[in-house]
């Protein structure tokens, strides 16, 4: 059976994640390629989120993401869809705005990258926390969508719900 995955609930898990940190007083940034922004957008929708997000950046390229510390080796060696440039990804945003959490994210939006054939497959996501105590990487594949955003969307209620999970295990931030 496939999971589904509805907006309103999305942004309403959001919402609660955003008065979470809030309320615990942790800081938190990404560095989103799949999701263009939209784990950072989704945040800044509650009130009162410039308490916690410190910032985020969009690596949509492989050059972004070396700009901003994910060295090519990297890259090279397990290719830009990979659980180890997800962490990359996480550890180098949370190290440049001194957050308590970092998130990042990769993978494949539907569509097969021309640029990365072997490693791109569609609806293959990667995405990692940077905490004080060390990295979580985490890999997941979505059933088909029917439009990017909806990707988009999906892959921010897996990364919400692995998010929270962690958190309330007592992650060190």
């Amino acid at each position: 059976m496939s999971k589904e995955y509805h907006e309103d609930e999305i942004r309403r898990k959001y919402k609660h994640l955003t008065e979470y940190l809030i309320a615990h007083h942790l800081s938190v940034t990404t560095m989103e390629s799949a999701t263009s922004g939209q784990i950072a957008s989704l945040i800044t929708d509650t009130p009162g989120a410039s308490e916690i997000l410190k910032g985020a950046f969009i690596t949509y390229s492989n050059e972004a993401k070396q700009k901003l510390g994910v060295s090519e080796a990297l890259i090279q060696k397990y290719s830009v869809y990979s659980k180890e440039v997800a962490e990359a990804m996480a550890v180098c945003c949370k190290n440049f705005y001194q957050a308590d959490v970092g998130i990042g994210v990769t993978g494949t939006m539907g569509n097969i990258d021309p640029a990365n054939a072997d490693a791109s497959v569609p609806g293959k996501v990667f995405f990692a926390f940077a905490f004080a105590d060390g990295c979580i990487s985490y890999e997941v594949e979505l059933e088909p969508q029917i439009t990017r955003l909806q990707y988009k969307l999906a892959t921010a209620d897996e990364i919400y719900d692995k998010l929270m999970e962690d958190l309330k295990h007592g992650r060190k931030q």
